[in-house]
């Protein structure tokens, strides 16, 4: 059963992850919405790096819209957090590990945050920060998809380029969606390999 907060003291940080297509930014706008019912003050932001379907709009894939504050960077999250009572950050694996450290003052701030983003990168390899903000977090939520390819659960996500999948060494961040990544079951996800370096 999914336990989801309903009081917190001295501060809260919940985390929902998962791979591409699971849900993640669809379960962030449905507790923003459930706490601004609440009458509470909310703020949710996203990274400046993410303009796939709306520049200033955190929006799911299944096309679910919410208004945003569009970031460069974690401190001013801070900076912009101080008035409100909950803090919703989407695709937390494109900041910094400054975030880290937000996230943390804001909790002892007596702050809710709730953040998304994905565990795994395309190699299916843990992403960035996001290990750290697992570990710190007072929740975590692991949301799954549908692969693609023979329609079991799915936890990875397939980077393709012209239809096959990426190289290991393409870079780690690349923002797309189902024009450039599949949600894949363990089975069906091809994980890229290292190019081998032979000795001359």
């Amino acid at each position: 059963m999914k336990f989801e907060m309903t009081k917190y003291e001295g501060g809260w940080i919940e985390l929902i992850v998962g791979c591409m297509f699971s849900g993640k930014s669809e379960e962030m706008i449905r507790r923003v919405k459930r706490a601004i019912i609440a009458n509470q003050k909310v703020i949710v932001f996203k990274p400046a790096i993410d303009k796939r379907y709306d520049k200033d709009m955190v929006v799911s894939h299944n096309g679910i819209k919410l208004k945003a504050v569009v970031v460069e960077n974690p401190e001013q999250i801070y900076t912009m957090s101080r008035d409100y009572n909950v803090i919703a950050i989407d695709e937390a694996q494109f900041f910094d590990k400054t975030l880290i450290e937000v996230v943390e003052k804001l909790a002892e701030e007596n702050k809710r945050i709730i953040i998304a983003g994905l565990d795994q990168d395309f190699r299916g390899e843990p992403f960035s920060i996001m290990p750290h903000l697992m570990a710190i977090a007072d929740t975590v939520d692991k949301l799954h998809a549908i692969c693609v390819v023979c329609g079991a659960v799915a936890t990875k996500s397939q980077r393709l380029i012209e239809g096959k999948p990426a190289p290991y060494d393409s870079p780690t961040i690349v923002v797309g969606a189902i024009e450039t990544y599949q949600p894949r079951c363990r089975k069906c996800f091809q994980k890229p390999t290292k190019t081998k370096v032979y000795p001359s």
